[in-house]
Formats: structure tokens, C-alpha cells, sequence
């Protein structure tokens, strides 16, 4: 794979001319440089409000020019902006968010309202717009739940310049102008004054690993990656189970959702404040932990940590998510959604399907030839296999958590903590060997067990990175879609 060097940059980026694109509605509505909405999303599984906070005019623009109206129909929520004047839709961005996910908690079906603070990123408009805001019905159909008039001339709006002398930016791989790229912003939490270099070392793996895998890697000139490093008071972040708090730049934390390896921040501001040093249209927070754990929101932000085994699978599986829209495939692990994806309705993710209508399947263009459908694939053992390393994994956590609590020495933590490495290890060593064996493995198909549904939803291979752990390729179905997500920032 490539070796990228890294190097400190001021952010003034060159904008090259795309003359052979129509820029016509852009150049119509917009100036090139980017308005951030930032907004509270109040309520619960039954009601949801939008508030507005405060609105920034900062920065160039970093999405493309001529893929203004989002087609992919992925996401909870969809912002949509009209001309003020005319009514045209003029921009829209399909999204999941925090609340989207926390609506779908026993906290929010039971009532329990809960405040989230969220960004809406768009280019700057000329003239008076109505920013919208869509969500699905019980049917998965966008019907609008807010709207209100924006101005782009008023006076209220900050105009600060991005800066912050605790800042420093990184180039990790750029390829100049940000309209007809991906372009990607890493951010560093939980790494401290002291830990300056490791964050750009970290930087620099990680980038390798990205274009180590298709379909990055056959892209590269798509994309622009850029490091932003801030130094947080303390190392790592919170460990609430093991009554471990850090002091950290953006507030990351384990056990978001209830989930012991989910890490989530719900500081969005902190995000988005550091994030606007450099041009970016999706955010990766690459956490300085030993610990496994991560989390993947779409057109939100993805998190991962640094340091343990499966830090590259992490690193890949959760853009996946963020990135593409893309759905877990995994079922046996817990997860704190209750009906996440309604019984009888056809997911809006691309790689999993409730099979309504078998003989339509979503992606019936990369079928194997022949295969049968519903596709066979021994799941029984699968899952005793599966569901008894589950269980066993929670009980080694706890006891680890608990061994923190009580602050027990270094050494006894590690030696749990090792012990839980090398059984997680042979485990998904267990899971690959088990599924290559299978007669249908390599095989696009539709393969029950998939979007934490054990019956009744399918995948379409035996196994992906959006499966499994470890070191293995996306499946055919997410590579295609991938490659469409690429399409739509590029001009």
C-alpha cells in the first residue's frame, strides 16, 4: 500500500475550475463557502421537535457543486433546502443521528424526552432560504415535521474565523480540490500534549489502512484526508462501568445506548467546532484507547479506538456506516434498539432485506447464478456457537470493569484484559473457519441473520466486514454500493 507523509498545513486550498460540469444551480443559489445550522432535536419515540440554536458562515464549501440533491434515500432524516423565493429545492441530505437511534431506546418508547444537540452543513445560500427537516412515518415515507426561514444576510449569524492556537492540522492524503473528492477529517480524542506524536502515527496507520481496502483503495484520487489534533487534558476517555472519567476534547464515552463497546459523544458542538478547521464531508473521532469499541452513525460522525487487536476492522466497519448508509449484519450481539427495523417493512440499507418480495430482492443484479433463495447456510451451529462466546464475553467484561472499580493494579487488569483478547481472537478465528467451510460461502445469496434480526432478515453473503470481525473485504453488494456513495462527491 501507498506510505503517506504527513505534514502540518494551513487550510487555504486551491479550488480548480470544472468547467466541463453544469454549475449553473449552484452558482444560482450559492456561494462557495459553508453555513452550519446547528439545531436541539427534543423529544422521544412519539414526538420530536427541532430548535434552532445558531447558524455559521465559515470555511469553503466541501461537497460537490453538481450533486446537490441527495438520491441514495438513506437515513432516518433528510435536511432539505428551499429557495425562499421560488420554493425550489435547491440542496437535501438524507442522515441518522443520536436521537434517531435514541427514539428506538425503552428510555424514549417509554416516554422519557431527551435533548441532542445536531448540525445541518450546506453551502452557503445567496438569497432568503426554508431550512426543512424530513423524517420517516411508520412506512419509512419523508413527510416534513419543521421548516423555517433563514437569512443569510442577517446579522446574528457568526462570522468568527476558524481558529485555535491548541489546533494543528495534518494532510494526511490530499488531492487538491475538495468539490470533486470525499473529503474526509480525523480527529484526534483522548490524546494529550504528551501524545502529539502518537496521534500522527496513528494518523498516518490509519490512512494506510483506508487505501489498503477496495474500494478505497482502486479510488484514492477521490478522496482528501486531513488529521485535526487538540490535546485533551487526560488520556483516553470514560469507562463508566469501571467508574473511569476523562477529561477529553470532544467527550467521547463507552457504554453510549447502554452498549459496553459503543462509544458515541454528545457533545455535537465540540464536533463540528474542530472539525470546520479543514473542508470535510465526513467525520471520523479516532479514539486514543486500548479498548474495543466504536460506533457508526450515517452522515453523522464514526468513532473507533486505536489500540487494541481488531483496530482495523473497527476503523473500516464503522465508516462503513457512517460513510454509506451501510447496515450491522451481525444479530447475535446485544444492542439496546427495540424494533429498530419494524417487522414487515423493507429496510432503507442497502445490505440487508426483510425478503418481502423474494423474487425483487434489492440486489438481484449480483445474485449468483442459481443460488436458492432464502439462501442455506447451517445457522443453527452458527448460533449456539455464537450466542454462548456472547455470553461469555459479557461476564469477562464485567469482571474487568469491576477489577477497574476497584482499582486493582495494573498487572491484574491486564492479565483480564489479555485473557479476553486471546479468547476474542480464537473466537472470530472459530467464526471464519466455520464459514469458509460452508458450500454457499463467496456466494451472493440471501442468507437469514442480519440487522441484529436473528429470523426474518437476510444478508447477501455468508460474511463481510459488516458481519464479522477481522481481517476480510466487504461483501459485493456494500463494495457496489460504496462506490456509489464515491460517485456522489465527486463532480
Amino acid at each position: 500500500m501507498k506510505k503517506l507523509m504527513l505534514t502540518p498545513i494551513l487550510v487555504s486550498i486551491l479550488i480548480v475550475s470544472v468547467s466541463s460540469q453544469d454549475l449553473s444551480t449552484f452558482n444560482k443559489y450559492f456561494i462557495d463557502e459553508t453555513m452550519r445550522i446547528d439545531y436541539y432535536h427534543i423529544g422521544d419515540a412519539k414526538d420530536e421537535f427541532i430548535t434552532l440554536d445558531q447558524i455559521y458562515k465559515y470555511g469553503i464549501w466541501a461537497g460537490s457543486r453538481v450533486n446537490l440533491i441527495d438520491e441514495m434515500n438513506l437515513g432516518r432524516y433528510c435536511v432539505k433546502i428551499y429557495d425562499s423565493a421560488s420554493g425550489e429545492l435547491i440542496y437535501s441530505k438524507g442522515f441518522d443521528s443520536y436521537f434517531g437511534e435514541y427514539k428506538t431506546s425503552s428510555e424514549g418508547i417509554d416516554g422519557i424526552k431527551k435533548t441532542f444537540h445536531e448540525s445541518a452543513i450546506i453551502p452557503y445560500p445567496k438569497n432568503k432560504i426554508i431550512f426543512a427537516m424530513d423524517r420517516r412515518d411508520e412506512k419509512q415515507n419523508l413527510f416534513e415535521f419543521f421548516r423555517k426561514e433563514i437569512d443569510p444576510e442577517n446579522i446574528m449569524i457568526i462570522r468568527d474565523e476558524i481558529k485555535d492556537k491548541l489546533v494543528k492540522v495534518y494532510n494526511a492524503d490530499s488531492n487538491s480540490d475538495p468539490h470533486n473528492r470525499a473529503d474526509i477529517v480525523i480527529l484526534g480524542e483522548g490524546y494529550t500534549i504528551d501524545e502529539k506524536s502518537k496521534f500522527e502515527k496513528d494518523l498516518k496507520y490509519f490512512t494506510n489502512v483506508f487505501f489498503g481496502m477496495e474500494p478505497y483503495k482502486s479510488n484514492q484520487d477521490k478522496f482528501n484526508i486531513y488529521g485535526v489534533y487538540k490535546p485533551s487534558e487526560d488520556s483516553g476517555i470514560d469507562e463508566p462501568p469501571a467508574n473511569l472519567f476523562e477529561n477529553t476534547v470532544l467527550s467521547c464515552t463507552f457504554n453510549s445506548m447502554g452498549s459496553e463497546r459503543y462509544i458515541l459523544t454528545e457533545d455535537n458542538k465540540a464536533v463540528r467546532d474542530l472539525a470546520a478547521h479543514v473542508p470535510y464531508d465526513a467525520i471520523y473521532i479516532m479514539v486514543n484507547h486500548a479498548r474495543y469499541g466504536g460506533g457508526g452513525i450515517y452522515n453523522f460522525f464514526c468513532t473507533f479506538t486505536t489500540d487494541n487487536q481488531f483496530r482495523d476492522y473497527l476503523f473500516l466497519h464503522e465508516f462503513g456506516h457512517s460513510f454509506s448508509g451501510l447496515a450491522d449484519e451481525y444479530y447475535t450481539s446485544d444492542v439496546q434498539y427495540n424494533d429498530f427495523y419494524p417487522v414487515g417493512l423493507e429496510p432503507l440499507e442497502p445490505n440487508i432485506t426483510a425478503l418481502t418480495d423474494p423474487a425483487n430482492i434489492k440486489w438481484k443484479d449480483l445474485l449468483t447464478p442459481g443460488i436458492e433463495i432464502p439462501t442455506p447456510w447451517d445457522k443453527a451451529k452458527y448460533d449456539s456457537m455464537d450466542y454462548k462466546w456472547q455470553a461469555e464475553r459479557r461476564e469477562m467484561n464485567k469482571k474487568t470493569a469491576q477489577l477497574k472499580r476497584e482499582r486493582q493494579s495494573p498487572e491484574v487488569i491486564k492479565a483480564a484484559e489479555d485473557a479476553y483478547a486471546r479468547k476474542d481472537k480464537e473466537h472470530s478465528q472459530l467464526v471464519d473457519s466455520y464459514l469458509r467451510k460452508n458450500a454457499n460461502y463467496g456466494k451472493v445469496g440471501a442468507f437469514e441473520g442480519a440487522g441484529y434480526v436473528a429470523n426474518g432478515m437476510y444478508r447477501p453473503m455468508l460474511d463481510c466486514i459488516m458481519f464479522s470481525k477481522g481481517e476480510r473485504p466487504f461483501c459485493k453488494v456494500c463494495e457496489t454500493h460504496i462506490l456509489k456513495v464515491i460517485e456522489q462527491y465527486t463532480e
